[in-house]
């Protein structure tokens, strides 16, 4: 789900240690910028928790779903907003100025969160810290690949994607170590403005990156960084390097035109271009409906949905699902080259589908299987705290704890148990704090269930099928199946399909749940997957190990997958045969 650039081999990892400890500035250099990668995974993964205490203090954000649908998803529309605006920035300012324009909004996006006095001043952070999230995604990792020797590039870029996954695991620490603090989501949210406050301290002692340096026509500038981050004897032929590159990029600008009009027309009129694009943008939009940001945004709304109602309990299952994930992008650096990107695709989608069904199922087995309501109990609070559609409701006598749920009433467990008959009251924040006076534990998101336990395990399985090969692999595919004049354009076009189906998954997603439940929900996204695994292994070819040239040929080819290719191959041996017979014949 994070990154844009490719990952490093073995060899380069060893290179990259030897480097680093030859000159410690080179790994300053790519720790510094990579704290952008950390915001990014921050982000992601602190509004999860947060947004359980979130609903505790306004209850109008309790009781509206939509609502806590939009102040997660509102940093993700920011996002789009900051990739597309940082896009320019970078090119106008520099990679350095825009990190540091980056942080500088994410910091103010994370003070206006922490002292927000209402949801809506909550939803104007949320969208300030999306617009450095998206600006600093983009532009760490450019900044560490134009400033870092060729030899060890993708081992130092690889060092942001892994922050993205460590900054969502240190978000569900933070959230954690917050749960019983005064004030909970308000220091959750408020702290995540001190890594963009370290980075902007650090990132002012650093220089340009010295590719737009030389580009801007400020070659001693640019000669003067290369000296600090290469050996003595590598800083003119990469000065070479770079003088023959950048020429070629002008040149092939001069060919397809400076403008957005010009090159996206240039684009789509390519046959090449649009069948990179085909397997680029499925890819991408594949990663998102496999319902990762679900769990990543929601993952301890999904362990309460499946009978955990403690926050601090949901927050801590949560934890062992980021560290997996974290775990996860390690081994996609060791199977990515090893295994390719197409295989490790397939594979990892299998496993997708194969956990959501399991997922799907359990959840139906804890609905069916929810604690009955005792009318005594329930009645036994007042008329004023029993919920009205349970009242109203003719056979009420057969209702359970899920039937409760879905009129938007919550669950009192029985004192004698929470798997015992229990009480079917209003959900408001005065009958939840009158349920907690009798030492009963509230349900408003899912039921007791004996078997929710399974749902955790299996969220962890997702996660660890997911991250190697969803999680990263699509990312590395759109850094290298376009041609070199048109992949920022095509890059950037694919990860505007992703980030856009992110906002689209992440803000339907508990409206999603109200509808179908959660069992439904995770059917679909099966669904989805099912039709994802289809078309990865219909349109996206296997790049593994080609250089760009070789790339462009089979993209001009075209690619069959297997039993598709037997025919191409068939009727070219046709279109062979007949051709000779022709020639025996004297036709031809």
């Amino acid at each position: 789900m994070e990154g844009g650039q490719p990952s490093a081999d073995k060899t380069e990892f060893t290179e990259c240690w030897r480097r680093s400890i030859q000159s410690p500035y080179i790994m300053r250099l790519a720790l510094s910028a990579g704290i952008g990668g950390l915001l990014f995974g921050y982000d992601t993964g602190v509004i999860s928790g947060a947004l359980l205490y979130i609903r505790d203090d306004f209850e109008q954000v309790d009781k509206k779903t939509w609502l806590q649908e939009t102040i997660v998803s509102m940093a993700v529309a920011g996002a789009i907003l900051g990739a597309a605006f940082g896009g320019w920035m970078n090119d106008k300012l520099g990679r350095r100025k825009t990190l540091l324009m980056a942080d500088v909004v994410f910091f103010l996006g994370a003070i206006v969160m922490a002292a927000a006095p209402a949801p809506w001043v909550i939803l104007i952070g949320r969208i300030l810290v999306g617009l450095g999230v998206g600006m600093a995604s983009m532009t760490a990792p450019l900044y560490i690949s134009e400033a870092s020797p060729a030899k060890i590039r993708g081992a130092l870029v690889s060092i942001n994607s892994f922050l993205v996954t460590g900054g969502q695991f240190l978000s569900y620490l933070i959230n954690l170590a917050f749960t019983r603090a005064p004030g909970t989501w308000r220091w959750m949210l408020g702290v995540a403005g001190v890594p963009a406050l370290v980075q902007f301290i650090l990132m002012l002692s650093l220089p340009e990156s010295p590719r737009w340096l030389y580009r801007q026509s400020q070659e001693d500038k640019a000669k003067q960084i290369l000296s600090k981050i290469l050996l003595p004897n590598e800083v003119e032929e990469e000065i070479k390097l770079m003088h023959e590159s950048i020429e070629t990029e002008k040149a092939e600008e001069g060919l397809i035109g400076q403008n957005l009009g010009q090159k996206l027309k240039g684009a789509l009129a390519n046959e090449v271009i649009r069948r990179a694009l085909y397997a680029g943008i499925i890819v991408q939009v594949t990663q998102q409906f496999v319902g990762i940001n679900t769990v990543m945004y929601y993952s301890p709304t999904i362990v309460q949905f499946a009978g955990i109602a403690s926050n601090s309990t949901a927050l801590a299952l949560s934890l062992v699902t980021s560290g997996l994930n974290a775990f996860g992008s390690i081994l996609s650096m060791l199977f990515v080259d090893r295994f390719g990107r197409r295989k490790l695709m397939l594979v990892s989608m299998i496993g997708i589908i194969v956990c959501l069904v399991a997922l799907s199922v359990i959840f139906n087995l804890a609905a069916h299987h929810s604690p009955t309501i005792s009318n005594k109990d329930t009645l036994s609070f007042g008329a004023n705290s029993t919920c009205q559609t349970y009242i109203k409701t003719p056979n009420f006598s057969s209702w359970n704890c899920m039937q409760c749920l879905q009129a938007e009433c919550a669950f009192c467990s029985s004192s004698s148990g929470e798997f015992h008959p229990g009480a079917c009251l209003a959900s408001s924040k005065s009958v939840r704090g009158v349920c907690h006076e009798h030492h009963r534990v509230w349900f408003s998101q899912g039921c007791p269930s004996r078997i929710g336990i399974l749902a955790v395990g299996l969220l962890g399985l997702y996660i660890l099928a997911y991250s190697p090969g969803m999680g990263t692999v699509p990312w590395v595919l759109n850094s290298e199946i376009y041609p070199l004049r048109f992949r920022g354009l095509g890059g950037g076009i694919a990860a505007v399909f992703n980030w856009c189906s992110n906002l689209i998954v992440s803000e339907s997603f508990l409206s999603m749940t109200k509808a179908l439940g959660s069992s439904g929900t995770f059917l679909l996204f099966a669904g989805f997957s099912f039709l994802g695994l289809l078309a990865i292994y219909m349109l996206v070819p296997e790049t593994k190990g080609l250089q760009f040239e070789e790339v462009e040929k089979l993209l001009q080819k075209g690619f069959r997958p297997f039993p598709f290719d037997k025919k191409k191959e068939d009727i070219k041996e046709k279109e062979d045969n007949k051709e000779k017979e022709l020639k025996q014949q004297g036709v031809v």
